[in-house]
């Protein structure tokens, strides 16, 4: 994560008690970063914010040295380069053990071990010796008398799941059968649990409309579209649920039971290519805070509703340096200086929504020329003060249209709500209470913001139709995305 704001801090309190207090939300820190904070600092990040359950991928030693006496829980990584050596040779595995986790207990809180990172769809030539590199390790937990404080297990993706919907019906891939019945035994004989990778984001975009975008945010659906299994009628308010529940299905196919789901990663992206609009500043807010709404409420998925889901979000900070589409460096929810990329809000365990302030923002995939004409208006005839989403300007990045609209239609509905104004621009604008704002870029409305702006509001009312006068004041390029990502301390 990343965060550390100029003005009023936001707090991210993500990290929650799992014994009798409830579930957790912990946070997944990857280290493809072009200028990563030190270890020392990332952890002071992680403390400014009540962080207290970290995954890592691997054992970076400056990192479990700085986590020393911090109390947080950490999940260290064998990484995928590393199973196949430790899973024919015990003898390695005790050495890893040894230097990557014996050797800085019991300062640091480490409390489990995730034996690559999907394993069996990522490097499947490995399979087949993936339980036993676990057996390999645990046993030289044993033998240092740390079983009982340490789990073992591996996170493993949907895609092991051909058919997830519905949910009862949901089995392992079978070509896997045998590597995933020992994986399972080596589960329950160990009181371990079962770490699984949730995407609804994949899972909406791959999905070719299938499901509703709602249906992947957390959003209610109204009865005529909620999503029914129709074997069990349990009925799912989220594809996150749907997915949880999928694999509790798959382990109780091979006869196993009492074996826990967590969720080792899942999150949403903020910024994505021109092909990727679903992967906004909004959906990625959305999502995260519905996801820790729903997680912190204690219960399971339909099928399992005593067992908490407790989850990590992917990711701490953006991974800039990971290949692919843009969106695969676009996850992260704090910048490398601790500011927040889009506001969490969290209370006393709980999270919330910040109920006093609503938003004016831009719809996603709303049309693109109505779009246009509601930002000429607003930062022309409609007064709205768009000197911010100029180039050079704090909200100018990203540098897209969707962007550039949200905050104009935005400070455009704070001044004029009072007065008649209305949050429309021709179909193409809603409200939210999502706080909008983003590293330095604070939208008007927002607690970080100090007033208005100063803006003595014009007599115009807001639009609700067409803007056949609309102004070319401000003519903005639609696709010149940019990331919006800063790698520098120094950052406010």
């Amino acid at each position: 994560m990343r965060e550390s704001c100029h003005g009023t801090v936001i707090l991210l309190l993500f990290g929650m008690c799992i014994n009798a207090l409830g579930a957790f939300v912990g946070v997944n820190l990857g280290t493809d970063v072009s200028k990563l904070p030190s270890a020392s600092d990332t952890v002071a990040i992680l403390k400014s914010h009540q962080i207290t359950h970290l995954r890592l991928y691997n054992a970076d030693a400056q990192l479990l040295k700085a986590l020393a006496n911090s109390s947080i829980e950490v999940i260290v990584g064998v990484t995928n380069e590393e199973v196949l050596r430790i899973g024919e040779s015990p003898a390695v595995a005790a050495a890893w053990v040894n230097k990557n986790v014996a050797a800085y207990l019991p300062a640091t809180n480490i409390t489990a071990i995730a034996v690559g990172s999907e394993v069996l769809t990522a490097i499947p030539h490995v399979g087949p010796v993936l339980v036993p590199a676990m057996y390999s390790i645990h046993k030289a937990l044993v033998a240092a008398n740390l079983n009982s404080m340490i789990k073992v297990s591996t996170p493993q993706s949907m895609d092991i799941i051909p058919r997830a919907f519905p949910p009862s019906t949901a089995t392992f891939n079978a070509s896997w059968n045998s590597t995933i019945y020992q994986l399972l035994q080596f589960l329950n004989n160990t009181k371990s649990y079962y770490m699984l990778n949730a995407y609804p984001y994949y899972g909406y975009t791959s999905g070719n409309g299938i499901f509703p975008l709602d249906y992947a945010l957390f959003r209610s659906l109204p009865a005529i579209k909620q999503i029914v299994d129709p074997n069990t009628l349990f009925h799912y308010n989220s594809m996150f649920d749907a997915m949880v529940d999928a694999t509790y299905y798959s382990i109780d196919a091979f006869n196993f039971s009492g074996i826990p789901v967590v969720v080792t990663e899942t999150g949403w992206p903020w910024f994505g290519g021109g092909n990727e609009p679903d992967a906004t500043i909004q959906n990625a807010g959305t999502y995260c805070n519905n996801l820790i709404r729903r997680v912190t409420n204690d219960s399971g998925p339909p099928s399992q509703p005593t067992i908490p889901i407790n989850t990590y979000l992917y990711e701490l900070f953006n991974e800039d340096k990971k290949p692919g589409p843009v969106s695969e460096k676009n996850w992260g929810i704090l910048f490398p200086n601790g500011s927040a990329v889009y506001p969490l809000g969290v209370t006393s365990g709980r999270a919330t929504a910040n109920s006093s302030a609503v938003y004016c923002v831009a719809k996603d995939g709303a049309d693109e020329d109505k779009l246009q004409d509601g930002l000429n208006w607003a930062c022309g005839q409609g007064g709205a003060n768009c000197v911010a989403i100029q180039p050079g300007r704090p909200c100018y990045l990203p540098n897209n249209l969707t962007n550039h609209a949200s905050y104009a239609f935005n400070d455009y509905y704070q001044k004029m709500h009072s007065a008649g104004g209305t949050c429309d621009f021709d179909g193409t604008a809603m409200i939210t209470t999502i706080d909008p704002s983003h590293g330095s870029c604070i939208y008007s409305g927002s607690s970080n913001s100090s007033s208005g702006g100063g803006f003595s509001p014009p007599t115009a009312m807001g639009p609700s139709g067409q803007f056949p006068g609309a102004s070319s004041k401000l003519k903005i390029s639609s696709f010149q995305f940019m990331i919006l990502v800063s790698f520098s301390w120094a950052l406010t």
